[in-house]
């Protein structure tokens, strides 16, 4: 992004005032923020691939200012806001901003995760816990989690981890294998993002298994074709669509899913650098989702 653009791309708000084209939402309406905008008018959006959106996608905190402030601008707000219901928690629907949404779509619909499945989620960050809260609407037999994070795993045991890895206590790899007697996993999710995360995944999938990348890698990694083309696997990538966003809503209405307990830290808008600290050093502090208050 430019410098000096405002950061942020999740958040709840009060609509302050609308523009002319907006007929949804009115003065006073409590919202849902997207963390993707949607003309809902383009190729893309006809597709329900609103990330790629010809006029939205990933804007906020991106190509322009975004919710880490007072005031937030909206475009397309008809079609990038959802009117907050009034029995969410307002610090859970923030989760359903993007993080929910990105480890639902990214991580267990493109894991195309069945009943009696194995499953690992590699990173137990806010998204990968999103994604082993959502795993368990489709009633997997075992799902591993795996970090180098001893309070990150325990948060994932309590949230309905069968088992937990640490990977710098024991090679996770081998552990898997031990844990599947030796056929591996039949969905592999990646939630950090690093070569070394991207590798376990590759490294513990079953023949016919499907490895899906949630993780926003900034270098390159190693895909082991000479190992994985006669494998039948399926890999696949995505950019958060949040096309499932409503039925998450009723979801999480319905108190399906636990996602009060990914908030560890609260502060307040003039704290936002002490947050931004905090969140820095997550293991030191136990930080999992940081919810900055007006």
């Amino acid at each position: 992004m430019k410098p000096g653009t405002t950061l942020g791309h999740e958040g709840i708000g009060i609509v302050e005032k609308i523009g002319k084209a907006v007929t949804n939402f009115r003065h006073g309406d409590p919202v849902l923020i997207s963390c993707i905008t949607s003309c809902a008018k383009c190729q893309y959006c006809r597709k329900a691939m609103y990330s790629h959106c010809e006029k939205g996608g990933w804007v906020l905190g991106h190509q322009i200012n975004g919710t880490q402030a007072e005031y937030v601008r909206i475009p397309y707000a008809d079609t990038s806001l959802y009117p907050a219901p009034p029995n969410i928690d307002p610090e859970v629907l923030v989760m359903l901003s993007d993080v929910l949404p990105t480890g639902f779509e990214c991580g267990v619909l493109n894991g195309q995760i069945q009943p009696a499945d194995v499953v690992a989620i590699v990173g137990a960050g806010p998204i990968g816990l999103a994604a082993l809260l959502s795993a368990q609407l489709y009633s997997p037999f075992k799902i591993i989690m795996v970090d180098h994070d001893d309070f990150r795993l325990s948060i994932a045991k309590q949230l309905g981890a069968t088992e937990t890895v640490n990977s710098d206590k024991e090679d996770p790899i081998s552990k898997i294998m031990q844990l599947t007697n030796g056929k591996g996993v039949d969905t592999s999710i990646e939630a950090v993002g690093i070569p070394a995360t991207y590798s376990i995944c590759e490294s513990i999938i079953t023949a016919g298994g499907r490895i899906a990348n949630i993780g926003v890698h900034g270098q390159k990694v190693d895909l082991h074709l000479e190992r994985l083309w006669s494998h039948n696997i399926t890999l696949t990538t995505r950019l958060v669509d949040t096309a499932e966003t409503p039925r998450l809503l009723k979801m999480v209405g319905e108190g399906k899913l636990a996602l009060k307990q990914l908030i560890t830290h609260r502060f307040k808008l003039d704290q936002i650098i002490e947050a931004y600290e905090v969140f820095g050093d997550s293991s030191k502090n136990q930080a999992l989702k940081v919810i900055i208050e007006p």
